[in-house]
């Protein structure tokens, strides 16, 4: 106990003192803090920082139930822990636009003529829509008629009031976590790429009408959700959760989300590769 207080302080006491978190957590942030400032790299340092973010490694949680989507193939599973480790996900090669895609795939995440950026944002708003449908809040997904004079569409609409008498709309965006743009962001802040893209759909929506308010749902490559989703995505929990009486609901919805976007993180980076080819790093 006196090693214990020389190194992490007062001891913990009441109903704190019988649980092995408490115990356990100054050592780990201690370890945390050294490791954080021992990184010079902006690229390891966003990747460290979004590994920190609350439900960035909700995917890890999941249980691999492959009837309800939450089992990841190997190749998913191999690309999700390098991404979060920051390692090599691929040998270099040239994508199939012609760009150059680095050890790390920087480009692949980033490159519009991957199909599997449409694909993975529809998977999303699937798990979003769903998850209002099992809430008993039924939805429209890609309305039109918002707008009069606009062809803006949100990726989805509820038809009955959310809150304060007014219906919810919603756009659902990725950003890459460690793309030229977000960097120096994210290297300094978790889940800033996520706030950057989230302030953006606001503006975009900024004109909706009055009688709906919008929420942006905006996830990075590397699992970081903005701030004012994670609060959404909690409330929509909860109603599952008051519906089915079963309090893990908010737990599930937050994985189903992870799952999706690591098994779509492997998909688009082979999206790059030229077809017939294996570029997956060799096995240690």
């Amino acid at each position: 106990m006196t090693l214990w207080s020389a190194s992490f302080g007062a001891p913990p006491t009441g109903p704190a003192s019988h649980r092995q978190a408490a115990w356990d957590r100054p050592g780990i942030d201690v370890t945390k803090d050294d490791l954080q400032s021992a990184i010079t790299d902006p690229r390891q340092k966003a990747t460290f920082l979004a590994a920190t973010a609350p439900h960035s490694g909700d995917w890890l949680n999941a249980l691999p139930i492959a009837s309800c989507g939450l089992r990841l193939d190997d190749e998913s599973v191999r690309v999700a822990v390098a991404l979060r480790l920051g390692l090599g996900v691929c040998v270099p090669h040239s994508c199939s636009c012609g760009q150059d895609v680095d050890a790390w795939g920087q480009h692949a995440f980033v490159c519009k003529r991957a199909p599997g950026r449409t694909q993975r944002h529809q998977a999303l708003n699937e798990v979003i829509a769903r998850s209002f449908a099992s809430a008993g809040i039924p939805v429209s997904k890609e309305p039109t008629g918002i707008y009069r004079d606009s062809v803006k569409r949100p990726d989805g609409v509820t038809l009955v009031p959310w809150q304060s008498g007014r219906s919810m709309a919603w756009d659902v965006t990725v950003a890459t976590t460690l793309a030229e743009s977000y960097l120096p962001a994210s290297s300094a802040t978790a889940a800033a790429a996520a706030e950057a893209a989230a302030s953006r759909k606001e503006v975009k929506y900024s004109d909706l009408p009055a009688s709906f308010s919008f929420q942006p749902i905006a996830v990075e490559t590397l699992g970081p959700i903005n701030e004012s989703a994670v609060d959404f995505l909690r409330e929509l929990g909860r109603r599952i959760s008051s519906k089915f009486q079963e309090e893990r609901q908010t737990a599930f919805l937050f994985q189903r989300l992870s799952v999706t976007v690591q098994r779509y993180n492997a998909v688009i980076l082979h999206d790059s590769f030229p077809p017939g080819s294996d570029l997956w790093p060799p096995m240690e």
